[in-house]
């Protein structure tokens, strides 16, 4: 399943007016993250450096809130972990990223996806009236006489209670963070499983490496001659 993807771009190639980049689609693996650097040039010899032109993605908001040089390890982890989630949760934690807690970075939105506990969602709810119908209705938050309750002002209550908590009518539904202890499972890279790591150069065949470092060879030498022109000798 895919969760969202990013346009790789080679930097070295863009420095020099070429676009040259390939959508990573995520959750990936090693094989496909080498395929990919190979086709765009990187190498680790001729180019070396990436970075993120674009995201899309089918998890709401998400992709609003990663940036251009975010570590490939890393957004696989946080889609890993993202596709660990059921649907319930999935439209919880699109709500949580709406409402804008926990979306500072990558390894906020890895944390916030790992403790979904400390938030309540409840899915449909759009506006204050629909929310006080339910506390009164549903969770019988306040007990109503029944011929008073064609008087009651559902979207007062609804509005009171969206106050007094916090909440926050997203997309999906109403949020709000029900004050759990929100704990730090994820403090940095050096926390990514193995099996969520990916990245590494493509491996090259000696004549593929021996293309690339006389690449590097040639070029190297016609900057060379850029900033060193040759002085012609006058003749005698």
């Amino acid at each position: 399943m895919t969760l969202f993807e990013a346009y790789i771009t080679n930097l070295g190639k863009y420095n020099k007016g070429e676009l040259v980049g390939e959508y990573l689609k995520f959750p990936t693996t090693p094989e496909e993250v080498q395929a990919l650097l190979k086709r765009i040039g990187i190498d680790g010899v001729r180019y070396e450096e990436i970075f993120i032109t674009d995201f899309d993605g089918d998890v709401l908001g998400l992709y609003d809130h990663l940036g251009e040089y975010e570590n490939i390890d890393e957004l696989n982890h946080l889609a890993c972990v993202i596709s660990e989630l059921d649907q319930s949760d999935l439209e919880k934690f699109e709500a949580v990223i709406d409402s804008g807690e926990y979306t500072g970075s990558v390894k906020e939105l890895i944390n916030l996806a790992q403790n979904l506990d400390c938030f309540e969602f409840y899915s449909g709810i759009s506006n204050e009236e629909e929310l006080g119908r339910m506390y009164i209705e549903d969770f019988e938050a306040l007990q109503i006489p029944e011929h008073l309750i064609d008087y009651i002002d559902y979207e007062a209550y609804g509005r009171d209670v969206r106050i007094n908590e916090g909440g926050h009518f997203a997309p999906g539904g109403y949020v709000f963070n029900n004050n759990s202890s929100f704990i730090e499972h994820y403090s940095g890279l050096e926390d990514i499983p193995d099996e969520h790591k990916v990245f590494s150069m493509p491996k090259l065949n000696i004549r593929e490496q021996m293309a690339a470092y006389k690449e590097v060879i040639d070029r190297s030498s016609l900057e060379g001659e850029r900033l060193h022109p040759r002085k012609e000798v006058p003749e005698r």
